[in-house]
């Protein structure tokens, strides 16, 4: 491989000839060789939306000229359409403010722009890393603003995958709303409910942590640009933050705004916790629908088997015929994944020490991959489980007829004592609790016929 020679503040390195990074990057690929983890492009991209709207902002407040305006901002443009994806070579697991990563993203554009303007990488009089691309900015500003508008152009993106999930499970409710089952609580027989009124509640709990991750987002509009080091702001022009969020805001479609107090959004990370938080919940729902799916579906023969869930693919190397709940397992597999990332989160979010957070890139790669996982995750249980589920109707009316919780509304006649008698001499003697009933000749066949029609229990 050739080299050629950049130089930064602490002296000369070694770079690969072809590559647009340069000193910085080189000495963060040699200190955090950690792991395979590289940065989110969703995130490499926001940090290039931030570039691309100073250079813009700088360029009006007269502080950078109309040339390198022009060649930052097709830089930065490029690097968010995905052209040099392969120049962000920097381990997750580097300095905590996210630094060698705010400077890739600068000798990448400063390079970029000196071959836009001379034909030559490496040129720092044409444009300077961080004099001009990083001018009015600080890593420890940069940094969280990318974190908030990668998470919400992320969100946004994947929001139709968990709609239609939404959509499926409403669908089922609707199919299913006249099927009868029993209910079941701590896993034993309960009184009975439809198979729709389950679905329904499926439905809700996912609709409800729609709605929490929209409200959630709302925190993420408030980003901290304009602090630079701390949140005083040093060696920015005082315009500079409204007018390059304004940027931001056009160039993204989404109204973003300045946060309130720089000082706490630069130290702590509590807005992207607390969505964190709700992606967290999101997962939960898919776990406790994914594993309800599976109680239901067990069997085939020898189990609930209420329902038949989609058969996708053979279940066993040594069992022929067995067929797995593939995509709920699979679902649930995403779901602890990303409890996983939440928790990973919070640590983070607390290691907010004194003035700033210093696990910053730590927090981007997980809030990203949580969203798009359980997006990803939604759509796949939308389009290939619950969409193709049948309902066993005969087995659903089988379990209601022998199950004991039948008796519930017979304790309103008799008492809760003697109706337990009841029940526990039905699961004795193998009789269902309504033959039990009419061969004790407590209540006329008329009132037992009434007490004992599921359909008045739902």
């Amino acid at each position: 491989m050739n080299y050629r020679i950049e130089k930064d503040s602490m002296g000369e390195m070694n770079v690969p000839e072809n590559a647009y990074w340069a000193a910085q990057t080189a000495r963060a690929n040699l200190n955090f060789r950690i792991s395979d983890w590289k940065m989110p492009s969703e995130f490499i991209k926001a940090v290039a939306i931030v570039k691309m709207a100073a250079a813009s902002t700088n360029n009006k407040l007269g502080l950078i000229d109309d040339e390198k305006t022009n060649a930052i901002i097709k830089a930065a443009f490029e690097i968010i359409n995905g052209r040099h994806d392969s120049e962000f070579p920097v381990d997750v697991f580097q300095t905590g403010s996210g630094t060698s990563t705010n400077m890739n993203v600068n000798e990448v554009i400063a390079n970029r722009v000196s071959e836009i303007m001379s034909g030559e990488k490496g040129n720092k009089s044409l444009c300077h890393p961080n004099d001009d691309v990083n001018k009015g900015q600080s890593s420890n500003d940069v940094i969280p603003t990318a974190i908030h508008i990668s998470a919400i152009l992320v969100i946004e993106e994947n929001m139709e995958k968990v709609q239609k999930l939404i959509n499926a499970l409403e669908k089922k409710e609707k199919e299913f709303k006249e099927i009868i089952k029993i209910g079941r609580t701590h896993l034993m027989d309960a009184v009975p409910v439809t198979l729709g009124q389950e679905f329904s509640g499926y439905k809700q709990q996912i609709k409800n942590a729609f709605k929490r991750l929209k409200e959630a987002e709302k925190w993420l509009l408030e980003l901290p640009l304009g602090g630079t080091a701390l949140g005083t702001g040093l060696n920015t022009h005082p315009d500079f933050a409204e007018m390059t969020i304004k940027e931001i805001s056009e160039f993204t479609g989404i109204q973003f705004k300045q946060a309130e107090n720089l000082f706490e959004s630069i130290a702590s990370k509590d807005a992207v916790v607390a969505f964190s938080g709700c992606l967290n919940a999101l997962a939960v729902s898919l776990m406790k629908i994914s594993n309800d799916l599976r109680l239901m579906s067990s069997g085939p023969r020898c189990g609930i088997q209420e329902i038949t869930l989609p058969a996708l693919q053979p279940g066993s190397s040594i069992m022929p015929g067995k067929v797995n709940p593939v995509i709920p397992e699979s679902v649930i597999q995403v779901s602890a994944q990303v409890m996983g990332m939440h928790s990973t989160i919070s640590i983070a979010g607390s290691s907010g020490l004194l003035d700033l957070n210093v696990m910053m890139p730590l927090i981007a790669y997980n809030v990203i991959t949580s969203i798009k996982l359980l997006g990803s995750a939604s759509e796949h249980l939308a389009d290939k489980c619950v969409i193709g589920i049948k309902a066993n109707e005969e087995r659903c009316r089988e379990l209601v007829e022998w199950s004991m919780a039948i008796v519930t509304p017979l304790a309103a006649k008799i008492g809760y004592d003697k109706a337990a008698e009841i029940a526990y001499e039905a699961f004795n003697s193998k009789e269902t609790v309504k033959e039990v009933t009419i061969r004790k000749n407590i209540l006329s066949e008329e009132e037992l016929e009434d007490i004992f029609n599921p359909e008045n229990m739902i």
